[in-house]
């Protein structure tokens, strides 16, 4: 059964302000190092940083308020996986929830909706 449904819609530029101003600051107060290591070696790295902000703004819609830090985007084959903190995860196992993320982006807008299951 479908418990709740978080989306989040951000303009690319914006981030690109945020970073402009404050890079590695930010990138390390909201990033998991290895969402930062993803999104830094491609061409051009705003549009996927961009999407994983979506992500987490979506699981917070969906969850509740949680730190960046402790949700994270990981690849897992051609799809993307919510990755959780241990403390989130045995939550999470102990409500028998599961997450289902999906990312979209273009150069200007990024996109997330995440949908949490419960039993």
């Amino acid at each position: 059964m479908i418990l709740a449904v978080g989306h989040d819609l951000i303009e690319v530029r914006r981030l690109a302000a945020v970073l402009s101003r404050h890079h590695d600051r930010f990138l390390e107060r909201i990033y998991h190092p290895t969402e930062r290591d993803y999104c830094l070696a491609l061409a051009d790295p705003l549009p996927s940083l961009a999407a994983r902000f979506a992500a987490k703004e979506a699981f917070i819609k969906a969850w509740g308020a949680v730190a960046f830090r402790d949700v994270w985007v990981e690849k897992d084959g051609p799809k993307p996986r919510l990755a959780l903190a241990p403390a989130l995860e045995e939550r999470r196992d102990a409500l028998g929830l599961r997450l289902h993320l999906s990312l979209s982006h273009t150069r200007e807008l990024a996109s997330a909706v995440l949908v949490l299951e419960g039993p």
